[in-house]
């Protein structure tokens, strides 16, 4: 079998003269939305808490003759990510597109093993953190551009129990209604919200399960159809078109990639 993904190199202008924010952009698939982003012709602001790798990925954006910025900001503080999304608006003058990926772990294993402090960690990040983005993003949308798309990074783990990422797979259950509430809310006014639900992904977070887990890739890559795991770059291209105008009759989904493992 070829567990080789084939990536496209090619650009259309996909997000041509758009304003997009990404949270969790300093590595894995923020990273990669970002740079794919800018490539499509978005003007991009990164936003996540490790200021460092921030800066990286956008110096190397700038480097490939894209337009770019990063803010720092933690997702559990309301203050911090109005201040990041304000940023946006500063810089471009506008804000189009969001894409909500920013996400913390958890340590894998059973539920009743969890502290709760892991667990109000995962609620506050991966559950109220999209809640805050998407409420200071839609208002900087409905402010600037009127009309525009927000994505925000689920996963498959959030589509049926999740016994080794209890909480981590509720607060991404609890995203995709958020999404769907959030669809219905906005799309009178133009702006559509939807979700991507990742599969395997060789991002940083599962590369330290596979640590505390040994076998733990080989095994999601069995129950996979196509037999591997995406690079984050392929995610990042289902978040790019639905943040498209190409999708444009597209809300309140919440798009699986995830190599046919729950088709």
């Amino acid at each position: 079998m070829n567990n080789t993904p084939t990536l496209s190199t090619t650009t259309s202008g996909l997000l041509t003269g758009k304003v997009a924010f990404i949270t969790g952009a300093g590595r894995g698939i923020g990273a990669a939305a970002a740079r794919l982003f800018a490539r499509e012709g978005a003007r991009v602001l990164l936003a996540a808490r490790t200021e460092v790798q921030l800066k990286a990925v956008a110096e190397e954006i700038r480097a490939s003759g894209g337009t770019a910025d990063h803010v720092v900001c933690d997702l559990a503080d309301a203050a911090s990510v109005r201040a990041a999304v304000d940023r946006a608006v500063h810089l471009y003058g506008r804000l189009d597109v969001a894409f909500n990926n920013g996400a913390t772990g958890q340590p894998p294993g059973p539920m009743d093993q969890l502290s709760e402090a892991d667990f109000d960690l995962v609620s506050a990040v991966d559950f109220k953190g999209p809640w805050l983005a998407m409420t200071a993003e839609v208002a900087a949308i409905r402010a600037t551009a009127g009309r525009g798309a927000i994505v925000n990074t689920s996963s498959v783990g959030s589509l049926l129990g999740n016994p080794q990422l209890p909480a981590y797979g509720a607060a991404k259950r609890a995203v995709n209604s958020l999404t769907a509430s959030a669809a219905v809310t906005y799309g009178p006014e133009g702006i559509r919200v939807n979700a991507v639900a990742p599969g395997t992904t060789l991002t940083e977070m599962l590369h330290e399960w596979d640590e505390k887990s040994p076998g733990t890739i080989e095994q999601l890559n069995r129950q996979t159809p196509l037999g591997r795991a995406a690079a984050p770059e392929e995610i990042a291209q289902a978040a790019a078109w639905l943040l498209s105008d190409r999708a444009s009759y597209v809300t309140g989904t919440v798009l699986r990639v995830d190599g046919g493992m729950h088709a």
